[in-house]
């Protein structure tokens, strides 16, 4: 592991504060936040070349965090965040997808400066599931935990045809068992070939832990672009999303015109169960064409949304204005210049919650509030 910087964590805490730049102003008390960016700490990573690793597919060394390090889940363990993020090499074309993304680790003692290790912990191997996951590889973790403290991660596999929503455990954090598509034994494989991605999983918070819960019976995820469409599982490892009789996917939520979220909707980090509901963070894009008017076409901000607590379907309200989007240069220059602050990682941690957000899909950055 390399060290980013070391310094006393409840100093540099109250310093990155204080030089905090607002997400956005927000006045619903059902909401988390108001979130705050911290400018002393941010991007909390950044591609970095020096890393290498020896491909199993390619039989080659690659920089595989030499073109961007993006786009974090976040757990805690020990005392310490630890976050998964999303790498990818320079092969390939220069233009989004078109790179080989891998699963990196890296850990903080105060949420803010992080060690990463030099080899990835989740990559395209020979295995069964090497026809689902290269040449493009695994991208977006999602992270939460079970009772028993396993972790189970949501991811997209991306071999460059079709886009698939899938799970993987371990009780380390380093080590994975991969479980293969997360759809695939749901209504005999009808939804095998569907393009899916963003696993949100219901959770509750257990000290500084989100916990993977049930209600009505069932495990819940809410998952996918451009609408968000719902599943229901037993086992946090076979998901079958939920579909009338004539087979018509749910969408519990969709894109609004003449809102920031007027082009699509996408699942953000695990969905959190409060005694207001339901409150799911989600990553939102906004229409060139009928957008909100104060916002850049095609700009990646953040909304919330709530859910019932006994009807996971069931939509209550939704922010009319994000309460995260771009302010600063290193969340508009990169991969993607329109802007994006795509959250994806939530932590409860010592107090407060912590925000791991994709910058551009080229860096992560992180924002905080206090845990009411």
């Amino acid at each position: 592991m390399t060290n980013r910087r070391v310094l006393d964590a409840a100093t540099l805490l109250l310093l990155a504060l204080a030089t905090a730049t607002p997400a956005h102003a927000q006045s619903r008390d059902w909401m988390l936040g108001p979130f705050t960016k911290p400018r002393a700490a941010n991007p909390v990573l950044a591609p970095r070349a020096t890393s290498t690793f020896r491909s199993p597919i390619s039989d080659s060394t690659v920089h595989w965090e030499e073109y961007a390090a993006f786009n974090p889940a976040g757990v805690v363990r020990d005392g310490k965040v630890i976050m998964l993020y999303r790498a990818e090499d320079a092969s390939g074309d220069k233009q989004i997808g078109h790179h080989t993304s891998r699963l990196g680790m890296a850990e903080s003692s105060d949420g803010l400066h992080f060690t990463r290790r030099d080899a990835p912990v989740l990559y395209p191997d020979r295995d069964a599931q090497q026809q689902n996951e290269w040449p493009g590889g695994v991208e977006d973790p999602r992270l939460v935990q079970t009772e028993d403290g396993t972790y189970v991660l949501t991811y997209t596999q991306w071999n460059r045809d079709v886009p698939r929503l899938a799970v993987a455990t371990s009780r380390d954090l380093a080590t994975w068992t991969k479980h293969g598509p997360a759809f695939a034994q749901a209504a005999g494989g009808k939804y095998l070939r569907m393009e899916s991605k963003s696993g949100a999983i219901l959770t509750r918070v257990v000290g500084d832990r989100l916990v993977a819960t049930k209600v009505n019976g069932k495990y819940w995820m809410y998952f996918n672009v451009p609408d968000i469409l719902i599943a229901t599982s037993d086992d946090l490892m076979h998901w079958t999303p939920l579909a009338d009789a004539d087979g018509k996917l749910a969408k519990v939520l969709s894109a609004r015109p003449g809102y920031f979220d007027s082009w699509l909707v996408e699942a953000g980090p695990p969905a959190i169960l409060t005694e207001r509901g339901i409150v799911l963070l989600y990553n939102a894009g906004n229409s060139a064409e009928f957008g909100a008017p104060g916002l850049p076409a095609r700009v990646y901000t953040g909304g919330q949304a709530l859910f019932d607590r006994r009807n996971p379907v069931k939509l209550l309200v939704r922010s009319d204005e994000p309460f995260i989007r771009p302010t600063e240069p290193y969340e508009r220059t990169g991969q993607y210049a329109e802007g994006t602050t795509f959250v994806e990682g939530l932590v409860p941690f010592k107090g407060r919650w912590f925000l791991y957000y994709g910058m551009a899909d080229s860096r992560v950055g992180v924002a905080v509030a206090t845990k009411r």
